[in-house]
């Protein structure tokens, strides 16, 4: 349904089709031979088009994960002193439920072949730290001292992300990420060096 009373594409397809253009155009150049003009002429829309759904190039890969960060970030803030390890994970697993291949999964698997090896690198940094710092005050709030929060937001976040690309990498025989990500959680407290 278009929501606009415009001409033109609705907006979800206009953010759909810069997407696919802009994995497509990743794979067959590379990320860094790729520019927001190359996008939006593939695409077939203005350039304050591309801004008007993405801040940059990369975001094209990582706007759908980053609102599901931002919200499990809200609601992990909502949890105030009743924090729990369980309710902590179930928010967590909100980020993975329901995820289906999109630019972010499609860049995970082929991040060789479109040369975002360093870009993926960073970017996750930047979610990684998101994250774990959102968990880190979720356990902070629960009472727990800053360096045992600070390891449990970085265990978590890490965790979430790794889930991501796991599943990403190995393609559908792998499961769902969240089944991945419960698999990961587990793993949390069955880490070696605990003695």
């Amino acid at each position: 349904m278009n929501s606009t009373g415009r001409a033109g594409r609705p907006r979800a397809s206009s953010r759909e089709t810069l997407a696919e253009a802009a994995c497509e155009l990743f794979l067959e150049r590379g990320y860094d031979a790729t520019s927001v003009a190359d996008i939006t002429q593939r695409a077939g829309v203005s350039r304050s088009s591309f801004f008007n759904y993405f801040t940059s190039k990369s975001d094209v890969l990582w706007s759908g994960i980053d609102e599901r960060i931002e919200h499990a970030a809200a609601s992990l803030r909502d949890l105030g002193q009743g924090a729990a390890g369980d309710s902590v994970r179930g928010i967590l697993l909100q980020i993975v439920r329901d995820f289906a291949p999109d630019p972010l999964a499609l860049a995970l698997r082929n991040a060789q072949a479109m040369g975002l090896e360093d870009e993926l690198v960073r970017d996750t940094g930047l979610r990684h730290a998101r994250l774990a710092a959102a968990v880190s005050s979720a356990a902070t709030a629960a009472g727990y001292d800053v360096l045992k929060a600070d390891i449990l937001g970085a265990a978590h976040a890490a965790a979430v992300l790794s889930s991501l690309r796991v599943w990403a990498e190995q393609g559908a025989g792998r499961g769902s990420p969240e089944t991945v990500l419960r698999e990961a959680l587990g793993t949390i407290h069955d880490l070696p060096w605990a003695d």
